[in-house]
């Protein structure tokens, strides 16, 4: 079989790969033992990105005619290529990421949206968060002024709940009150009338023992 035949399929399948892509990272992944390479792929794929090594002369037969010739000037030593149909920072982020701990795994560069990279830059978008991680912010930005509004308004149903209480209880209490400041208005009303007879019989008692001496 001739060796055109040979390539054909890798360089279909690279095509395939790149067809929708919105990402594609090339990194050098020499030397990393299996188990990180058995890591990196595991939390790529989780991610929602594919990855593979090829030769570069398949991967520069599979970019000609797209926005993926750019990458044609990294196509230098060992080359893997990520690629994300979807988040688009994703291919950057999870293999930055993984570098800090893996000093042997080198980003080269990528294309995002058309666009080309440089490894600086790619470290730099690899901060930007996910889509998942922007829209959990901007939710709970929004869930949290309407969490504060019904707390206040919940308080103040609350406080008007406490004040009709306390004004039905007090009219039951305000008769008793009332009593105690009218008891002792009445009492020197009745001592005055008792003491009354006793002053007039004293007024009253001279008068009778005069009398006699006339």
């Amino acid at each position: 079989m001739a060796k055109v035949e040979l390539k054909a399929p890798v360089i279909e399948e690279i095509s395939g790969r790149i067809k929708d892509a919105k990402a594609a990272v090339l990194v050098d992944a020499i030397g990393l033992t299996v188990e990180q390479d058995t890591r990196l792929r595991r939390q790529l794929r989780e991610a929602g990105v594919s990855y593979k090594v090829y030769k570069n002369t398949m991967l520069k037969r599979a970019f000609e005619g797209t926005d993926f010739e750019k990458l044609d000037q990294l196509l230098e030593g060992p080359s893997a290529l990520a690629v994300a149909t979807d988040d688009v920072t994703a291919p950057a982020r999870v293999i930055v990421k993984f570098a800090k701990e893996a000093d042997k795994l080198e980003v080269k560069g990528g294309v995002i949206e058309g666009e080309y990279y440089d490894a600086d830059s790619i470290k730099q978008l690899a901060s930007i968060p996910s889509r998942e991680e922007l829209l959990s912010k901007f939710l709970g930005s929004i869930q949290s002024p309407v969490a504060n509004f019904a707390r206040v308004i919940n308080q103040i149903a609350q406080k008007k709940e406490e004040g009709g209480d306390a004004a039905a209880e007090a009219p039951a209490e305000a008769p008793a009150e009332e009593a105690k400041t009218e008891a002792p208005a009445e009492a020197p009303a009745e001592e005055a009338k008792a003491e009354a007879p006793a002053e007039e019989a004293k007024a009253e008692a001279p008068a009778a023992e005069e009398k006699p001496a006339e």
